[in-house]
């Protein structure tokens, strides 16, 4: 069976950071071996939360483990040399009574047919509602939901603070059943995605994640999924105490609306951003973009957002916040002189455009 190990390259917070981390790869964590159940469980201290007593690492995982599943997707591959098969192996959780399942888009991409197993062997067929690359999002569909089973309770990431207790449950190298657990080691990350976009609010946790994990949940200390595990900066390819996961806040929306069959736009304003003294600096501006139609030029600073003060962060969380269509005013300062412009947001490209 082929071994499915994609390689994203880590672009987080400013686009000034690629290139100081050469060497360092973000992995997808999916992986075709096949292994035995096997739990693994790390203790962590406890601490009272504001809505409820911390459960335990054991009662977190007894609470959620019937609706985790080993995803396991077959994928044609065409090469110079024809066409080629594989075997490739992720996670994912049930959310809801009528067989959804969430899980990484890059764990079922090209996936010819899929199949999802539960912690009791129950092998289920699923079919791919809708995957999202921009958000590394996809929704499955079971044929059956074995009884019994209780899809996961699903919470908020905006909750969590730095040093919470966090519980990742998934198959690593296979091995189906195993939970690990950390802390909150960072909020609000940015991933690259798939298609070289950008995931906001990324959570950025020290729990053990590995290939094998990709698209488990992420719970916080009283069983609720806070976000789908789906990243790791490793320079091996194994976990290096640095994981990734998707807010389900963002996970939720994209479910929605592919469960809903609805189309999912996101606002482009079409710059490459890095960080300035006194703004954020634009390194590129693709070709017929909003930012290209506005006037905005490689080498331009912009130094406010709707008169606020801008860094790179701030001009990229403020087009996140917007639809397309919307305006937003810019303050560029380009040599040495400073203007307004008003670029009107498009429509992010996909992969096909």
């Amino acid at each position: 069976m082929l071994r499915k190990f994609l390689v994203f390259f880590l672009a987080i917070v400013a686009a000034s950071a690629i290139g100081a981390g050469a060497g360092i790869g973000v992995w997808e964590a999916t992986d075709d071996d096949d292994g035995g159940s096997s739990t693994v469980v790390q203790t962590a201290p406890t601490r009272s939360v504001a809505d409820g007593t911390q459960l335990s690492v054991n009662e977190i995982y007894e609470r959620a483990k019937d609706g985790v599943v080993l995803v396991t997707t077959n994928a044609q591959t065409q090469s110079p040399f024809g066409q080629g098969g594989g075997t490739a192996t992720g996670s994912g959780f049930l959310i809801d009574d009528e067989g959804h399942v969430l899980t990484n888009q890059h764990v079922v991409d090209n996936a010819q047919s899929v199949t999802v197993r539960f912690p009791d062997g129950d092998e289920i067929d699923a079919r791919v509602v809708g995957a999202d690359a921009s958000s590394d999002v996809a929704v499955l569909e079971l044929e059956t939901v074995p009884s019994g089973v209780t899809p996961l309770d699903l919470g908020a990431s905006e909750s969590l603070e730095i040093g919470d207790l966090v519980v990742a449950i998934g198959s690593p190298f296979g091995l189906e059943g195993t939970v690990t657990s950390g802390i909150v080691s960072a909020l609000h990350r940015e991933l690259t995605a798939p298609d070289g976009f950008t995931i906001d609010g990324a959570i950025q946790t020290d729990a053990a994640i590995n290939p094998g994990n990709s698209g488990g949940p992420l719970l916080d200390g009283q069983g609720r999924v806070i976000g789908i595990n789906s990243q790791i900066a490793s320079s091996s390819g194994g976990n290096e105490g640095i994981g990734y996961a998707v807010p389900i806040e963002t996970a939720k929306e994209v479910a929605e609306a592919l469960i809903a069959g609805r189309a999912i736009e996101r606002p482009f304003l079409g710059v490459q951003l890095g960080e300035s003294d006194d703004g954020a600096q634009v390194a590129a501006v693709t070709d017929g973009s909003p930012a290209d139609r506005a006037g905005l030029q490689p080498g331009d600073v912009i130094t406010e957002v709707e008169g606020e003060p801008a860094t790179a962060d701030d001009v990229r969380r403020a087009v996140a916040e917007r639809e397309p269509g919307d305006e937003l005013e810019l303050t560029v300062r380009r040599d040495g002189e400073t203007e307004t412009i008003t670029a009107t947001l498009g429509k992010r490209p996909t992969q096909s455009d």
